[in-house]
């Protein structure tokens, strides 16, 4: 059985997190395993070793099976920039912009691509875990399907079906289902897992029985709610945090195309952090920090800002000593303008930004897609910080405000200024992401905006405890039998 692939009953089913745990179950098994979706449709994304561009989801699950995260496990990227169009990268790099039309006609492109991916890894690995993408029963999307029945038809794989019952609805979920798919597909689905469960199994017993005996199919699982379980969200916001007593308090605004806003994930999990992401249509509230996030519509988001009155809130925040940092998308809009000439991300134009620090940014087709490592140099540190991260965006920007940087980067002719700290030491911006994942730079910067605390979170460290946590938890609640068929050799 070289592939196994989970769909849902809906989006937000749990498929993500049970290839992330079955991938770090079969791994410690002893077996070569490696996640592959198809087709994934996020905003928030990791950048490979082979320098391409893939889900953040993805990544997780390669780490959770202990490999490095390769562009084939994502063959398909679409990261929306409007409520019809959407930025396509195909086997890490960017093909262009296409509306939801010409996109749909172009799948059977694509399909060449997700196919070459998945025979490469089913070359490499003992078992590829392929996850399906919302539900496998969208009747609109079945024309030309790579990411749920479609992809697992072409390939033959048989087919997990995930459902969550804390969403209510559970049997009519997974019944009408099965119901709208064709015989073929029926047939491929082996199995059951049903997710998210709290109480008494003994109540669920008969429901269960109901449901195999109406489908002929096994229920191979029901696994538990896991109370405060944080991992990389695939695309929604979470607002769950880990908060005793909180002494910092945070603000992000919730742009509507905001991009990779698990920069976040340790302030969420910091106790003494109070992060708030904030609608732009609500009035910004009292803090001491604020963060502009990654955004997929750089332009369109400022503007949104700035019709929702941000920019004089900001203002206000500035003059009564508020900290202020911009990361990727964030850095952009906090120079005097955004230019995209080309229309690389929605029609062609200029934006003025907020005009806090002296630059311009032109947005240009060639997206910048690396790893990064070097040193953190904000102003007042008395040694330099090594910093890690990575960078994912399509601007380039130039002007007198970056002549104070805060990174320096490590590249092939030495290092590299990255990034700006304003002249009154309010302000941070940089195009790293994952800076607040580094317990040293995490505590810089938390020390610059207002917290004198010694506690850091290693998110390192946290996620692989998570990841193990959920392995435990399938290897107690998934039919053991089932599962002794992956075991290795």
């Amino acid at each position: 059985m070289p592939a196994l692939m989970i769909q849902g009953t809906t989006s937000d089913a749990g498929k993500s997190t049970l290839v992330g745990a079955l991938g770090r179950l079969f791994a410690r098994r002893g077996m070569r395993v490696a996640p592959f979706k198809p087709q994934n449709m996020a905003l928030n994304s990791a950048v490979t070793a082979n320098g391409g561009e893939i889900g953040r989801a993805q990544a997780l699950q390669a780490q959770a099976c202990g490999v490095d995260p390769h562009t084939d496990m994502n063959p398909v990227l679409l990261k929306p920039a409007s409520d019809t169009g959407a930025q396509v990268i195909i086997q890490g790099k960017v093909l262009g912009n296409m509306q939801a039309l010409d996109y749909h006609q172009y799948k059977t492109t694509a399909k060449n691509a997700v196919l070459e991916s998945f025979a490469r890894l089913t070359n490499e690995y003992d078992l590829v875990l392929v996850e399906g993408a919302g539900s496998p029963a969208e009747i609109n999307l079945r024309d030309n399907d790579i990411a749920n029945m479609g992809f697992a038809e072409a390939v033959d794989c048989p087919v997990v079906l995930i459902a969550d019952i804390d969403r209510g609805g559970v049997f009519a979920h997974l019944i009408g289902t099965l119901e709208l798919l064709s015989q073929s597909e029926r047939n491929r689905v082996v199995g059951f897992v049903i997710n998210r469960f709290r109480g008494d199994l003994a109540l669920l017993q008969s429901g269960l029985d109901w449901l195999e005996k109406r489908t002929g199919k096994p229920v191979l699982g029901v696994l538990p709610y896991l109370h405060d379980l944080y991992l990389d969200a695939e695309d929604a916001i979470s607002t769950q945090q880990a908060r005793h007593e909180t002494k910092l308090k945070v603000v992000v605004p919730v742009l509507p195309r905001i991009s990779n806003h698990t920069d976040f994930d340790t302030l969420r999990l910091h106790p003494e952090v109070d992060l708030q992401f904030v609608s732009v249509r609500e009035p910004l509230p009292a803090c001491d920090l604020v963060i502009l996030p990654g955004s997929k519509n750089v332009r369109a988001d400022l503007n949104h800002l700035k019709e929702n009155d941000w920019q004089s809130q900001l203002d206000r925040h500035l003059r009564y000593g508020g900290k202020l940092i911009g990361i990727c998308g964030g850095l952009q809009m906090l120079g005097r303008s955004v230019c995209d000439p080309e229309g690389v991300e929605d029609l062609p134009g200029t934006e003025a930004g907020f005009g806090y620090l002296d630059y311009t940014t032109t947005l240009t087709p060639q997206k910048a897609l690396k790893n990064v490592s070097g040193v953190f140099a904000l102003k007042g540190n008395s040694t330099d910080i090594p910093v890690q991260g990575y960078e994912i965006h399509c601007g380039i920007s130039h002007g007198n405000g970056l002549n104070n940087p805060a990174i320096l980067i490590h590249d092939e002719s030495g290092m590299r200024p990255e990034g700006a700290v304003s002249a009154d030491n309010q302000i941070l911006a940089s195009y790293i992401h994952g800076l607040f994942d580094q317990p040293k730079v995490q505590q810089t910067i938390l020390d610059w905006a207002g917290l004198d605390s010694s506690v850091a979170v290693d998110l390192t460290t946290h996620r692989q405890q998570q990841l193990d946590r959920l392995a435990d938890m399938v290897e107690e609640h998934m039919c053991k039998d089932w599962l002794k068929k992956f075991q290795a050799g």
